[in-house]
């Protein structure tokens, strides 16, 4: 129960901090964007959870270069929750099965160490024949 006006603020101020993350990034400098699938298959497999877990720990750790964007279907339903991480100048790499539980490592090596983690990856290939 919200017992203050400054607590009622301060509860304001966190939401709007999570949907700036979430719709804009901060940063313009070395940008890493965070897809979550957020389609009907996504939602029912906990997507919405994944996309919150993401900019809440996000949030916490202050990484306002990375902006996480909730897009439809990814393609690989099968393995809902999707998530693509995009880097710049690196192939983009796709994540399958991303509960909740899964978010705080993806953000330790891939995010801020540079490494995806193997053991999520999806198997798929960006070459245009």
């Amino acid at each position: 129960m919200i017992k203050s006006l400054d607590e009622l603020r301060k509860i304001r101020q966190d939401s709007i901090d999570l949907v700036s993350l979430r719709e804009q990034g901060m940063d313009t400098g070395d940008r890493i964007e965070i897809l979550v699938g957020m389609s009907t298959c996504g939602i029912a497999s906990g997507a919405r959870e994944t996309l919150n877990a993401f900019t809440e720990e996000l949030s916490k750790e202050n990484l306002t270069h990375v902006k996480v964007v909730p897009v439809g279907c990814i393609g690989y339903c099968h393995s809902e929750p999707t998530v693509q991480v995009n880097m710049g100048g690196k192939t983009p790499v796709i994540y399958g099965k991303v509960k909740e539980s899964k978010v705080h490592e993806i953000i330790e090596k891939h995010i801020k160490g540079g490494q995806p983690v193997e053991a999520f990856i999806l198997q798929t290939n960006f070459e245009r024949a």
